[in-house]
């Protein structure tokens, strides 16, 4: 895409979602929004997509949109994967927020042994629901065009072996790595994973729940290069 095109989108009123980007319709809610929070005028332009890395642009009509360019479709994204501990209150919508902002593609809540707040049955499912409202408001203030994907909860146990583990001991080489689990307010319990699993630094200073995850999710969006150049590029060293 070049820098024209990018600044287009940064300057289009907003992005939306839709079904089929070659026919762009608006969902009621999204129609109402655009015109009676946004206050959108026939002729203002925004960009479509359908979270699957298709969009374009469109204008206002009177009823409903018009498509003004062609459809294109991004580059799938290197798939990278943040285990999340919830945390209390709001902070793991916020997190949530900047993860899908920082360019992660996958969150997955982790049910490690301090959690501090409750995660079962319907509070579950509301927290999830209400997790991937928040990255997909948060995708089209961003601009990103590949939906952030929140799944079903894990247990530690079930976590693959080769996703690395956030620790204050942690090693500071993040090649290679597209995964990574932060844990909750009260950090981890002993034992609760095994000697073997790969332990990851996020600094020299002690990060509250949130901050480590919005600092994992750069560090992981930076090293596989979901920015445009990775730790290894030589213009970058």
């Amino acid at each position: 895409m070049s820098l024209v095109d990018w600044r287009r989108r940064v300057d289009a009123l907003t992005q939306l979602r839709v079904a089929d980007v070659q026919r762009p319709e608006l969902s009621k809610d999204d129609d109402h929004h655009l015109r009676r929070v946004l206050r959108a005028t026939v002729g203002e332009e925004l960009v479509v997509t359908d979270g699957r890395g298709s969009w374009s642009f469109c204008e206002v009509a009177t009823v409903g949109l018009t498509r003004v360019s062609p459809v294109v479709q991004d580059p799938t994204p290197t798939p990278t994967t943040l285990y999340m501990a919830p945390l209390k209150g709001d902070r793991s919508e916020w997190a949530i927020a900047k993860a899908t902002e920082l360019g992660i593609t996958t969150v997955v809540p982790l049910l490690s042994a301090r959690l501090a707040v409750k995660f079962k049955g319907e509070v579950r499912e509301k927290n999830i629901a209400r997790w991937q409202r928040i990255a997909d408001e948060a995708c089209g203030q961003c601009r990103r065009t590949y939906d952030l994907r929140v799944t079903e909860p894990l247990m530690p146990s079930d976590i693959p072996h080769d996703v690395g583990i956030a620790d204050f001991d942690g090693d500071g080489d993040w090649s290679d790595v597209r995964a990574i689990a932060i844990g909750p307010e009260g950090g981890w319990a002993e034992g609760e994973w095994d000697a073997g699993r790969r332990r990851l630094s996020l600094g020299p200073t002690v990060l509250r729940a949130e901050t480590a995850a919005v600092v994992a999710s750069s560090l992981l969006s930076f090293t596989n290069g979901s920015w445009g150049f990775t730790a290894q590029s030589p213009a970058h060293r």
